[in-house]
């Protein structure tokens, strides 16, 4: 695994829509795999593939916190249901060190994605996951 270089503001390439992946391949693997280790090291809790320069549709977060990793891989992302009621989060993005803004996020969402071995699945998210 390699940890890349993470994507600062103003950079231009974070405005960029990225693509959807066809298909979860080993170069997709891969490119996950670096991700986390990037993600790990920065001590973030995700990381989206335009952040280090790669306009695929990707996402990769952990969210845990009792020191075990618990990754969770993304592919072409789609929220597909969310909550009206709203909680607020304190947030940071690597992409924009040094920075937390209050934010509202819906309380419930549920996300149709492609997993690490390109398997359709659909999850309920709850709380921070679903921010």
């Amino acid at each position: 695994m390699t940890i890349k270089t993470i994507i600062t503001e103003p950079n231009e390439i974070l405005r960029q829509v990225s693509k959807p992946v066809a298909n979860v391949g080993n170069d997709e693997r891969k490119l996950m795999d670096d991700m986390l280790e990037t993600m790990y090291a920065a001590n973030g809790i995700g990381l989206a593939a335009i952040q280090i320069g790669i306009p695929k549709r990707i996402i990769v977060m952990d969210i845990s916190k009792d020191g075990k990793k618990n990754p969770m891989y993304f592919v072409n992302p789609t929220i597909k249901n969310k909550d009206k009621e709203k909680t607020t989060y304190e947030e940071g993005c690597l992409s924009v060190p040094n920075y937390f803004a209050e934010v509202d996020r819906p309380k419930y969402c549920e996300v149709e994605y492609l997993d690490y071995n390109g398997e359709n699945k659909i999850l309920e998210a709850n709380g921070l996951l679903a921010t």
